[in-house]
């Protein structure tokens, strides 16, 4: 191919900059290739940068021996992810390359200089208690990092994370719980020591999602592995005799084509925030109610389809529940309510006053659940039911204690409150019987020690979402609801992006409807049919598959085999 038929030409075109984009980039980089990320915001980190950056990686170097092996990381897998028809993203020989070569790909961004850790030793699966489940953690996690690093102009373009702060993920979520232990205390003392002093340093630190893409833009900026352009939109991906040449993307306003001579990878997000898709794919879903970054509309969704790609498990997204508190149109981060159902002394309830699931457990089931649940029974809203036992012990929905904020919580008609069950009903227009009963078993389940209906509590992970100081209940999770005043607040399906998109094989390789791969053409992360099918099964089943993958698409295409 001639430079005369293109602007330019590198040897892999990287679109959108995920944390698979940058994988990728590095992993060309060692096989001495050139690399061109284009990203169409202005800022680099993808929807990475703004979600909690987890990576669920199987028998990963950070757990102890024998606490996993792959063997066992499989059978998980196909205990929990079923095939079938509907789920062409997943297949048995998708899910065992990812549990093969995730644990390759952390080893090969480790040595990139990329500063990782254990995500928690108590982080369990979402079905740990299914075979080869692990109840204490397979999550890993970015150390966190002073964007400062990136020098002004790229500490200024790394995507906002939703936790500017010098601490763990893991021990973050276990501040709250300080009043109950002096450990905690004193790692909230040291927490704020660090941001003082950081502040008087000239550091700005970041955890979670913007830690990791922190440390890979360093490392790639380091390593001079990518030029990397914002404000950079692919406009058409160029396939000729059926294989992706390039893409047409604009530059200084102008349009602009660019050769990828090895391969074009698509790494360019969801569609969370495109109504018109949700309503076609999964209505009753919104857009704002969706954490998904502003950029996340679904373009190349609609531009690979065009070349023949097929499109697949678009029903699905990586569903968090989420409240509408005072506020919540305009947070940075959704008012997430995960937190607040799985604690003791609170259940949730459709609109006719029944409970309908287990309100522990993991966010994507609980988003499907409700959702599956309104198509017969109206549940959205469904109610967050509580009492003052839960108010004067936990936040509620991460917007702080109800004896500072209950006024104006009450004020803005987003909280309720009465004396009585029965009056609680009718003021969120619940039959009064039907709520009074619920609760009533409920409390009959934490009295007797088991939740027959929904089993909540059984699973270590029902038990993490819960009070790990708790002790008037059978478990971490199962409290009464019987001490007056009485709470409701309203829960729709949020969510942290979609997790529907093309088809591919185990290369990353995009497939057509026959199977067979459009040569050259590339995908990972959300813009692919999730290798874990319709299930997520465990903290960090985005972020983990779409480095691993994106790695594994970068390998194929500057044909290094096993070599890394």
């Amino acid at each position: 191919m001639t430079m005369a038929r293109f602007d330019e030409s590198f040897d892999w075109v990287v679109v959108g900059s995920g944390a698979g984009s940058m994988a990728s980039a590095l992993l060309m980089k060692q096989a001495g290739k050139s690399v061109l990320i284009l990203e169409k915001s202005p800022w680099v980190g993808g929807t990475t940068a703004k979600s909690g950056g987890v990576m669920w990686i199987p028998n990963n170097r950070f757990m102890d021996p024998g606490e996993d092996s792959f063997e066992k990381a499989c059978e998980y897998l196909d205990a929990v992810v079923p095939d079938g028809a509907n789920s062409p993203g997943t297949s048995p020989e998708r899910r065992r390359a990812y549990a093969r070569e995730a644990p390759k790909m952390l080893d090969f961004i480790v040595s990139q200089g990329v500063e990782m850790e254990r995500g928690s030793r108590f982080w369990p699966d979402y079905y740990d208690e299914l075979p080869g489940g692990v109840k204490t953690s397979r999550t890993v996690t970015a150390v966190p990092f002073d964007k400062n690093l990136l020098g002004k102009a790229w500490a200024g373009k790394l995507r906002q994370g939703f936790a500017e702060v010098p601490v763990r993920l893991d021990d973050g979520m276990k501040l709250p719980f300080a009043k109950h232990s002096w450990a905690i205390k004193k790692l909230l003392l040291k927490t704020a020591v660090k941001i003082v002093a950081g502040k008087l340093t000239g550091k700005h630190w970041v955890t979670a999602g913007a830690a990791l893409q922190g440390r890979m833009l360093k490392a790639v900026m380091d390593r001079q592995a990518a030029e990397i352009r914002t404000d950079s939109p692919v406009t058409a991906t160029i396939v000729e005799n059926g294989r992706a040449m390039g893409v047409e993307t604009v530059r200084d306003g102008k349009p602009w084509r660019v050769e990828a001579r090895l391969g074009v990878l698509m790494n360019a997000g969801g569609f969370s925030q495109n109504q018109a898709m949700r309503d076609r794919y999964m209505p009753g879903t919104r857009a704002a109610w969706s954490n998904g970054i502003e950029s996340d509309t679904g373009d190349m969704h609609v531009e690979l389809e065009r070349h023949g790609a097929v499109l697949a498990q678009m029903d699905q997204m990586v569903g968090f529940q989420m409240s509408e508190a005072p506020g919540w149109d305009t947070d940075y981060v959704k008012p997430g309510t995960q937190s607040t159902t799985g604690k003791p002394h609170a259940i949730q309830v459709d609109q006719t006053g029944v409970r309908y699931m287990n309100e522990g457990g993991s966010y994507e089931e609980f988003c499907e659940n409700m959702l599956q649940r309104n198509r017969t029974v109206p549940a959205i809203p469904s109610w967050a039911i509580m009492d003052q036992q839960y108010m004067d012990e936990y936040a509620v929905a991460g917007k702080g204690m109800a004896k500072k904020n209950m006024s104006r919580w009450l004020a803005s008609g987003w909280m309720y409150k009465a004396d009585s069950v029965q009056e609680l009903a009718r003021q969120i227009s619940v039959p009064e019987a039907a709520l009074a009963a619920t609760i009533e078993r409920w409390n009959g389940f934490v009295q007797g020690g088991r939740d027959e209906d929904f089993h909540r509590g059984e699973r270590a992970y029902d038990n993490w979402l819960g009070d790990p100081f708790f002790k008037d209940g059978p478990n971490a999770c199962m409290g009464t609801i019987e001490k007056g005043p009485f709470y409701a607040i309203p829960i729709v399906p949020g969510d942290v992006g979609t997790y529907g998109g093309v088809v591919c094989d185990s290369d990353s390789r995009v497939l057509r409807a026959d199977g067979s791969p459009i040569e050259g053409l590339y995908a990972c992360g959300v813009s692919t049919a999730s290798p874990m099918g319709r299930v997520y099964p465990g903290a960090g089943a985005s972020v983990g598959p779409s480095m691993t993958f994106g790695w594994l698409a970068a390998r194929h295409a500057a044909g290094l085999g096993n070599q890394v």
